[in-house]
Parts: structure tokens; C-alpha cells; sequence
């Protein structure tokens, strides 16, 4: 069984930095192309960011395009999410989700995580 459980979220001010990491438990996901979808209140959950089994190919939302940056460690069966130039639209819920292949939308994938929160203020 996949388990995926991401890491990292907290309170930061517009501008700041964080990075989510996302650990997979249970079996291997170097195989497999990773993303990173978002969910604000009220709104439908969106893609983010997606990254193939390699590392060597990654696609974003083109909101994200040039301040968030996806990447993977296969050794340590982890994906990161850094996360620059926040902006207070950013606040959701971050999944990270294994996918079937490199999609950009949530049928594409088949295991998620259960998100960590991400509030930018102000």
C-alpha cells in the first residue's frame, strides 16, 4: 500500500518561503511521475506542479510558473515543492498525489496524500 504524507506547511507572510515534502512510506514511487495539487476554500482542487520518475521533466500552473519549483529524491523516495514569492492566493490545502502519468489533473492520479496547510498572510 502507497502512503503518502506531506510535510512542511505553516503561516508566512506574503513574499517568504516555504518548502512541502512529501514522503512516501510503504513502497517505492521512483517509478512513477509525482504532482502537487492545491485546494482553497470554496474552490475546486487545482493542480500545482508535476515532475516525472526521472526528475528531468516538470510542467506547473502557470500561476506558480517561475516562484515555485517541484523536484524529487528517488534514494529517499521524497518530493519537495519549494514555494518563493508567496502571495496570499497561494493559501490552500497542498496535496501530493503519485501519478498514473505526467497529468495535470486529478484523474490522472491514483494515491494522495491527506495535505498540509499553507496560509499566507497579508
Amino acid at each position: 500500500q502507497v502512503q503518502l504524507v506531506e510535510s512542511g506547511g505553516g503561516l508566512v507572510q506574503a513574499g517568504g518561503s516555504l518548502r512541502l515534502s512529501c514522503a512516501a512510506s510503504g513502497r517505492t514511487v521512483s517509478s512513477y511521475p509525482m504532482g502537487w495539487f492545491r485546494q482553497a476554500p470554496g474552490k475546486e482542487r487545482a493542480f500545482v506542479a508535476a515532475i516525472d520518475w526521472s526528475g528531468g521533466i516538470t510542467t506547473y500552473a502557470d500561476s506558480v510558473k517561475g516562484r515555485f519549483t517541484i523536484s524529487r529524491d528517488n534514494a529517499k523516495n521524497t518530493v519537495y515543492l519549494q514555494m518563493n514569492s508567496l502571495e496570499p492566493e497561494d493559501t490552500a490545502v497542498y496535496y501530493c498525489a503519485r501519478g498514473k502519468w505526467l497529468a495535470t489533473t486529478a484523474t490522472g492520479y491514483d494515491y494522495w496524500g491527506q495535505g498540509t496547510q499553507v496560509t499566507v498572510s497579508s
